[in-house]
């Protein structure tokens, strides 16, 4: 069995797409998924799976997410080496104090090569955005802030492509799964 995480895409995010975790946990432990662990309530879902690619691991959880909650959930999966390596490819001070950061997690078959292409204009002085395996890292200056640009990035095509997890929780989700 491989160890994978779901990232589930606005779930529990201003009042829309609410579904409580013990919801979500029942769905996958449901369908035959095994060691079952959902982390805060943004919808992220680890789980252990003998089916050894990603790919169709997000159409059967999407599918069983439409047929069980009535409703359509862009899912992103990675197997743990496939996340460990998106953590290591970060750039050294993603994360950083100065730094408020987040990965862009991509939907396949997107890549991070056409994802970056699709970036609108940033504010150069406090944005930073830069291409990893099957992901986009951002970050912009936690000094100035309020001058980011990032929710171009939110309202962009690319934004229904991707989900987001900021660092704090990205370096969870890759202990969660290496199972500590």
């Amino acid at each position: 069995m491989t160890n994978y995480v779901a990232l589930l895409r606005g779930i529990n995010v201003g009042g829309s797409n609410v579904i409580s975790m013990a919801s979500l946990k029942e769905c996958f432990a449901d369908a035959g998924f095994g060691d079952v662990r959902t982390y805060i309530q943004s919808g992220n879902v680890v789980f252990a799976s003998d089916v050894t690619s990603s790919a169709e691991l997000e159409v059967t959880i999407e599918r069983m997410l439409r047929e069980r909650l009535g409703t359509d959930i862009l899912t992103v999966v990675r197997s743990r080496d496939e996340f460990t390596a998106t953590v290591a490819a970060a750039p050294s001070d993603h994360g950083s104090a100065e730094f408020l950061s987040d990965v862009l997690f991509l939907k396949r078959p997107l890549t991070a090569a056409e994802a970056i292409t699709l970036v609108p204009e940033l504010n150069e002085q406090v944005d930073s955005v830069s291409a990893g395996p099957d992901a986009l890292y951002f970050s912009r200056t936690v000094i100035d802030s309020a001058k980011s640009r990032i929710d171009r990035l939110r309202v962009n095509r690319l934004s229904k492509r991707m989900t987001v997890r900021n660092w704090r929780t990205t370096l969870k989700l890759r202990d969660l799964l290496d199972g500590a």
